[in-house]
């Protein structure tokens, strides 16, 4: 991997020197804009739409729209001199408990890496966060964008993960919130029951990008010459009447997959501990001579 960015983590009067990179990439299968006749690339020139001139990148600068329809330019010179107290700083602001913390608020995930002598506050903040159950609060500025973040420790590293401010987040304004809608008691006990019924430990490993994998199998289909072909769609199940024979019939779906015969409950695994299981994960990912770590 490469650095994105290097800076510091700033922590009272403590400043540990990382390096960011981006912890995360997406695996779509890529395509460019072709000429259908010949597979020639499509390319796009930059045209003034006052002269028609094509402009040179050099020339092209940041146009701010007013509502009179105006436009105020705004040069790189204008977003030098904007002060940014965190240009290259990681400043902690507090520490709270993940939970407090919506999840819609994320936006990206980075890496950091202790970067010269950084490495043994980096190792003591890491432990001490750990010990805590807790997430920092920080406040970082990445590609001329000062966000607020959570500082967290996953295998071993701290992620940071940048966030959206309050006002980016929308308001759920849907009407059927404010409708009085009915939920029959025998309706909210199935339903808990197909809840049940499909409990288990998460594993991402399990899953994957279905249409990706049938997309590249097109691709490679043309490359080799070979006939396209298209899977049999599957049958579809009847509707249900209603709810809760939805419900049940889920149920029993999801029991079957499960090779749970009819009548039988399966009783969900037992759930483990918070300190249970960050004493396992602890265990897995410690190498055996480089540091010890306490459980929650």
């Amino acid at each position: 991997m490469r650095s994105i960015w290097k800076g510091a983590i700033s922590f009272g009067l403590v400043t540990i020197p990382v390096k960011v990179y981006s912890a995360t990439e997406q695996r779509d299968v890529s395509f460019h804009q072709v000429h259908r006749e010949d597979a020639g690339r499509i390319k796009y020139k930059r045209v003034c739409t006052v002269d028609g001139e094509e402009v040179p990148y050099s020339d092209i600068a940041k146009g701010y729209e007013l509502p009179s329809g105006e436009i105020v330019v705004l040069t790189d010179e204008d977003f030098a001199d904007l002060p940014l107290s965190t240009s290259r700083r990681i400043d902690v602001l507090q520490f709270v408990e993940q939970s407090e913390v919506d999840p819609i608020y994320f936006a990206k995930s980075y890496y950091l890496e202790p970067d010269g002598t950084g490495a043994k506050p980096y190792v003591l903040l890491r432990e001490a966060l750990e010990q805590s159950g807790q997430v920092a609060i920080v406040k970082v500025a990445l590609r001329q964008r000062e966000s607020l973040a959570t500082l967290r420790v996953r295998e071993g590293i701290f992620v940071l993960e940048t966030m959206l401010w309050p006002d980016e987040i929308r308001a759920p304004e849907f009407p059927f919130l404010e409708e009085d809608i009915e939920i029959r008691k025998q309706e909210l006990s199935m339903a808990t029951s197909l809840i049940e019924s499909m409990e288990g430990e998460f594993d991402p490993a399990e899953y994957k990008d279905a249409y990706r994998e049938a997309l590249q199998s097109v691709i490679d289909a043309k490359v080799e010459g070979r006939e396209v072909t298209r899977p049999e769609p599957e049958e579809g199940e009847e509707p249900a009447a209603d709810l809760l024979s939805a419900l049940r019939a889920s149920v029993e779906a999801a029991k079957k997959s499960r090779g749970e015969k009819d009548g039988e409950t399966k009783k969900p695994a037992a759930r483990k501990s918070t300190a249970a299981k960050s004493t396992k994960s602890t265990a897995k990912k410690a190498p055996a001579k480089s540091r010890s770590r306490k459980s929650a």
